[in-house]
């Protein structure tokens, strides 16, 4: 991760490998420096422009202001040095820290003005005084997943997205949440929403072998989205943490992928678009389902079903088809290669 005083238009979205970004304080610690990167677009410009860029347009509380409505996201600059400044005294700096830290660029310059909204400054400081403070910070022993990765699913850029996987609440048992829906950790056995997740898979795509691990991170190479409705939950309590303000935040994440998922994605014969053209919506739960009310059912396709935990998986998730669905949509609209190998775990 480059150093966050840089003041830089971010292209995340146009990544083509996934990679779990370092952070500053983790380079510093190991005694290394970032190598030299190539100049972006906005780098190229004089010192003039860059300045001019570099500035967010402001509002009346905090100088801080959501992209224009139509603007493609590669066009959209990015400071985080002149977020920072903007937020409105030290309290806002301190409680947003984790998300200055961690929270991936491609989605951090569409998303700023919700961190500063009174909801959400509310729900980090119920947060910051249970112990979830900076990514480097101490980690609370009864809040999952640890801070650093609450935002892991943001790691998947913007523009490259083609499905969401809505989850409900992270898991609740230590080690196991990290950040993306579903998924455990390497080395951690797959819990039994995420083994009937697997059943599922083999009935569509008899090939495939479930894995000895739970890590779907291969999904999120592929421009999966693997978004919990909830961010945070208190060890051994679910839904402890709904009700605070996550869903706000998540359905506001949701109204960004309606509006630039998939952005950097080419239909056969075009460029890609720079705006959203469609995804795969997934939504497994009726907590899950509550995310996607109000969405283009023209624009996406959105495929619902129960939850696959053990309590209701034979209710309606065995059988819905929903990972071969997915590819068929996926490759009529962004041809021949455009779909997600499932089955490369």
């Amino acid at each position: 991760m480059s150093n966050p005083n840089d003041s830089t238009v971010y292209l995340e979205d146009l990544a083509t490998n996934y990679k779990r970004p370092k952070r500053v304080a983790d380079s510093e610690a190991e005694g290394t420096t970032a190598g030299k990167r190539q100049k972006t677009l906005f780098e190229s410009f004089g010192p003039e422009k860059r300045q001019k860029l570099s500035q967010p347009k402001p509002t009346c509380s905090t100088g801080i202001r959501a992209p224009v409505k139509g603007q493609k996201l590669n066009s959209i600059p990015f400071s985080l040095s002149a977020f920072q400044a903007a937020l409105p005294d030290d309290e806002a700096r301190k409680l947003l820290a984790l998300e200055c830290e961690t929270f991936g660029k491609s989605w951090f310059k569409v998303m700023a003005t919700e961190f500063v909204k009174p909801y959400f400054i509310d729900l980090k400081r119920q947060l910051y005084e249970e112990g979830v403070c900076g990514a480097t910070d101490p980690v609370p022993a009864t809040i999952f997943p640890p801070p650093k990765n609450i935002y892991t699913w943001s790691d998947t850029p913007l523009g490259r997205v083609k499905v969401v996987i809505i989850g409900q609440d992270p898991y609740i048992t230590k080690g196991q949440a990290h950040g993306l829906s579903f998924s455990v950790p390497q080395g951690v056995h797959a819990p039994p929403s995420l083994q009937n997740i697997f059943k599922e898979l083999k009935n569509e795509y008899p090939s495939f072998t479930p894995p000895g691990h739970g890590t779907l991170t291969k999904w999120a190479e592929q421009g999966v989205l693997l978004l919990n409705t909830v961010l945070t939950v208190k060890a051994g309590v679910s839904d402890s943490h709904a009700g605070r303000g996550w869903e706000q935040f998540t359905e506001r994440v949701m109204q960004i992928v309606d509006a630039y998922g998939g952005a950097n994605l080419a239909r056969p014969g075009e460029a890609a678009a720079g705006v959203g053209t469609g995804v795969v919506i997934i939504a497994w739960g009726s907590k899950a389902q509550q995310r996607v009310k109000g969405l283009d059912s023209k624009k996406h396709l959105i495929l619902k079903s129960v939850h696959p935990s053990p309590r209701s998986a034979d209710s309606g998730f065995f059988g819905n088809g929903h990972f071969r669905k997915a590819n068929d949509w996926l490759e009529a609209r962004y041809g021949a290669g455009g779909g997600i190998d499932w089955c490369a775990l």
